[in-house]
């Protein structure tokens, strides 16, 4: 199976503990999440973000409504926890979600592990750029809601590796 990444960084003067609540929160990624992908948890809230927890979601992509499961498989709180896909429409969707002390606040980084039907053709004519779109919106959403507006992201990162 061909896998892709994509890693996202961006930085917030804050410390990881004032960071991390927000994310383990699964009823914030809607706020996150651009319009388009008319979102929605279908899991009661509160929903504890712990090894095993899993997050029922209904998401659109390009108008054809999508059932998504992802599990929570590695929790470090305030530094990092992971997310997989159980059920969805990836083949391979593993997220790696790390806030690193540094400079005096935290670099939030994303790691994504993709596989996708139809492989690097997929990836190159529909998903990737989605992706990118998707993650440019969360981190404007997130120095939003961090009262941040003004802040830039130290680095904004998109790579993207093939592997087989």
């Amino acid at each position: 199976m061909k896998t892709h990444t994509i890693a996202c960084e961006s930085w917030l003067p804050l410390t990881p503990d004032a960071v991390f609540p927000f994310f383990a929160d699964a009823g914030n990624l809607q706020a996150i999440t651009p319009g388009w992908l008319k979102f929605r948890i279908l899991t009661k809230t509160p929903i504890q973000m712990r090894v095993g927890a899993r997050i029922d979601y209904m998401i659109g992509f390009k108008g054809i409504p999508l059932r998504w499961t992802s599990e929570i498989t590695a929790s470090k709180p305030p530094h990092l926890f992971m997310d997989e896909q159980r059920r969805g429409p990836y083949r391979l969707w593993a997220h790696t979600h790390e806030f690193v002390a540094q400079d005096g606040g935290t670099l939030c980084r994303d790691d994504v592990e993709y596989a996708v039907p139809g492989g690097s053709l997929v990836n190159r004519l529909l998903v990737r750029k989605s992706l990118e779109k998707i993650f440019t919106h969360r981190c404007r959403e997130i120095f939003r809601h961090f009262d941040a507006p003004g802040l830039r992201p130290s680095r904004l990162v998109f790579l993207t590796f093939s592997t087989e």
